[in-house]
Order: structure tokens, then C-alpha cells, then sequence
């Protein structure tokens, strides 16, 4: 009798300690760039689905690729989740990333939202188009280039030279026009500036609004979050007066960025980690992108905003997006010979 109870408590112990590993294993540790409270409601959606909860550390993109390079193989880190591209191909750069081996990305998300090596995946599509006043809608502004016209001299607003979207609108046109054209045309859009580069892009459009220019270079996601929120009555009123132009569409198409992810070569939990990106990556994942944050789905066939859908739809702009970050240091150097500041 003794040795039978014996059994079963040795058989039990055994069973409750497999039990708890396996909850202990059920979990993904998330490095994002991307606020919290942004991504709290997809995550959330993922745990629901899955069972696998999800630890998150939000901070700086380039803060958590300096973090993650000092922890080593000590990192707890699964995954990185950060902004542009251009900041992709820098932890990719820095030798970080695991290669992705998954069919269900390669088959659903368009190459060139995916990097050429597959260490990330573009998870939310951001435009970067032109934004008019009333004051400068009746220009003929189609293109990018159009907005070194001398007519427009003291017209533009845009962030300053530092910021990573501009970056990567500068490498974008590299690939595309050649270097030479692009400083070109970099000189003429800095002789058109209003003022000095300050603040973000919703800093843009405010100013805008005031009068103090009538072009803004900004992401639409920006645009969309201030007239969603009505009860900031000075974002919305200042945010309905810009008319969204799509430049480019006889040609190479509107500026594109991601945000993405990839997993990292240390991670513990890499099984799990997959499972994320693939479930950000899903039909009900991207709706929720274009619903809450207000970006645009890397996939074709997912419903809009009604924000979204208000500006009409447009040709994107079809650089491998790899190319953003290939040309990063070749872009901030331009800018600067541009005297871009």
C-alpha cells in the first residue's frame, strides 16, 4: 500500500512539474517600439487566441537595439518590434536577427514588405503623401517633385533631417532617381522650407493650419489620429482643414514604410515568437491595425477605416523596402550636403 501511494504521489508530482513548465513556456517576451497602449489590444487578441501571454518592454527603437546588443545571449527578448525600416535593417545590421521559416508570411505578405533575407516582416503599411491648405490646393502638386517649384519658396513644412521617416523617403528616392537627382531635388525642397525643421508631424500640420506654410510632408497615420479625436477640438479643426494628395501616381507611386518585427538569435521562446508575428501578420490582426492605429494593412483585401477610405485609394510606391535601410547612411549625408538640418 505504501509503495502504490508512493507512485501515485511521485506520478502526480511528476505531472503538476510538467504542467508548470509547460505554463512557464507559454509565454513571449516583446521588445516594441511601438507604444503600449497601442499594441495592448493586439496582443490581447493574441493571447486570447492562443493562450501564450505576451511580456512587454516599450521604449525607443534605437534604445532597445542598444539594450538588446548589451544583454547578448542573456536577453530575454523573443522578438523586436520597431519602426521604419530604415531601423529593421540596423538590428539586422547588428546581427541580431534569426532567419523567419514560415510559408504563412512568405505566401501572405508582398516581397517587398518582407526583408530580402527574411530576419523581419513589415506587420503595418505607413504612407508618407503630400498634405495641402486650402491655400495651396488649387497648385499643380502631383509629385514629389513638383514641390522644389521656386513658386513655393517659404510653402513647406516638414521634420528635420534626424528623423528616420524623411531618412527613408530620401533613401527611397536614391533607389529610384540616383543619388545626384535626389540631392538635387533635396536642395530645391530645403530653399522652399518655411522655417527651421522642429517637432513631429502633427507639429507639421498645426502649422499648417496657423498659416505658417501650406505643404506639409507627413505620415497619415498622424493626420488620422487627430480627427479621430474630436475632443481635441484644436488637433481636429487644424487636421480637417489638409487635403491629402497622393504624389506620384503616374509613376513610381507614393512613399511607403513598415513597421515590423523580427526574432531574435537569442530568443527562448522562439516557437511562441513565430506565433505572434504570424498571428500580427492575420486577417484579424491587420484589421485591427487599420481600425486602431489607423495604418494601413501590408496584405491586400483588409477593411479600411473610414478615415482611410476618405482619402481614396493609391498606388504604392514598390521599392523593396530593404532598400530604405541599405540606403540610410547615404541619405543622412545628402540631406546634409542639401542643408537639410
Amino acid at each position: 500500500m505504501k509503495k502504490t501511494t508512493t507512485l501515485v504521489l511521485l506520478i502526480a508530482t511528476s505531472f503538476l512539474l510538467s504542467a508548470c513548465e509547460k505554463k512557464s513556456a507559454e509565454e513571449v517576451n516583446l521588445y516594441s517600439a511601438r507604444k503600449e497602449a497601442l499594441m495592448a489590444p493586439l496582443l490581447e487578441a493574441f493571447t486570447a487566441e492562443t493562450g501564450i501571454s505576451v511580456n512587454i518592454i516599450s521604449g525607443k527603437a534605437d534604445a532597445l537595439l542598444t539594450r538588446i546588443e548589451s544583454e547578448g545571449i542573456n536577453s530575454p527578448a523573443d522578438v523586436l518590434l520597431t519602426t521604419d525600416a530604415g531601423r529593421l535593417h540596423r538590428a539586422k545590421s547588428a546581427g541580431i536577427f534569426s532567419t523567419l521559416n514560415s510559408s504563412l508570411l512568405s505566401s501572405t505578405i508582398p516581397s517587398q514588405y518582407r526583408d530580402s533575407d527574411d530576419q523581419w516582416v513589415g506587420l503595418s503599411l505607413r504612407a508618407r503623401p503630400i498634405m495641402l491648405t486650402p491655400a495651396s490646393t488649387q497648385m499643380e502638386i502631383t509629385r514629389y517633385q513638383d514641390l522644389v517649384d521656386p513658386s513655393l519658396e517659404g510653402q513647406i513644412c516638414v521634420r528635420s533631417s534626424g528623423n528616420i521617416y524623411n531618412q527613408s523617403l530620401i533613401a527611397a528616392s536614391i533607389e529610384a532617381l540616383g543619388e545626384a537627382e535626389t540631392e538635387n531635388w533635396a536642395k530645391g525642397l530645403v530653399a522652399n522650407f518655411a522655417r527651421k525643421p522642429q517637432g513631429g508631424d502633427r507639429d507639421q500640420i498645426r502649422a499648417a493650419a496657423a498659416g505658417q506654410c501650406s505643404i506639409v510632408i507627413a505620415n497619415t497615420y498622424y493626420l488620422a489620429n487627430m480627427l479621430a479625436d474630436k475632443d481635441k477640438t484644436d488637433d481636429f479643426q487644424a487636421a480637417s482643414k489638409m487635403t491629402v494628395v497622393w504624389p506620384n501616381q503616374e509613376d513610381r507611386g507614393t512613399h511607403v514604410n513598415v513597421s515590423g518585427a523580427g526574432i531574435l538569435k537569442t530568443a527562448k521562446n522562439s516557437a511562441n515568437a513565430l506565433k505572434l508575428i504570424e498571428f500580427l501578420a492575420s486577417d484579424t490582426a491587420q484589421k485591427m491595425y487599420a481600425e486602431l492605429n489607423y495604418e494601413f494593412p501590408v496584405k491586400d483585401g483588409i477593411e479600411l477605416h473610414p478615415i482611410l477610405k476618405s482619402w481614396g485609394e493609391f498606388k504604392a510606391d514598390s521599392v523593396e523596402l530593404s532598400k530604405l535601410g541599405e540606403n540610410n547612411a547615404a541619405a543622412v549625408q545628402l540631406m546634409d550636403r542639401a542643408g537639410w538640418k
